[in-house]
């Protein structure tokens, strides 16, 4: 489980902590370099990356904490949005 202070899995119905980052974009809403992000935790991060996958939105999988590190993918702004198919 996670706490308050600790993101969660953006996966439908978990409350588990992230461990993830997937970061992805629609082409045909979004400027290529323009990165929505997914939160996954252990269990659902192949599957979330499935169903981004298949559609070709998924640009990148990261640890949740290389993308906050300060060298991180999207340094120096810091992650995108982090909803999920909720």
């Amino acid at each position: 489980m996670s706490d308050e202070n600790h993101p969660i899995c953006s996966a439908k119905g978990c409350r588990a902590a992230a461990v993830w980052v997937l970061a992805w974009n629609n082409p045909k809403l979004h400027t290529p370099e323009r990165r929505k992000t997914w939160l996954a935790c252990e269990e659902h991060r192949e599957h979330l990356s499935q169903f981004l996958g298949v559609r070709g939105f998924l640009k990148d999988v990261v640890t949740l904490a290389e993308w906050e590190s300060p060298s991180g993918p999207e340094s120096p702004s810091g992650p995108g949005t982090a909803a999920g198919p909720r």
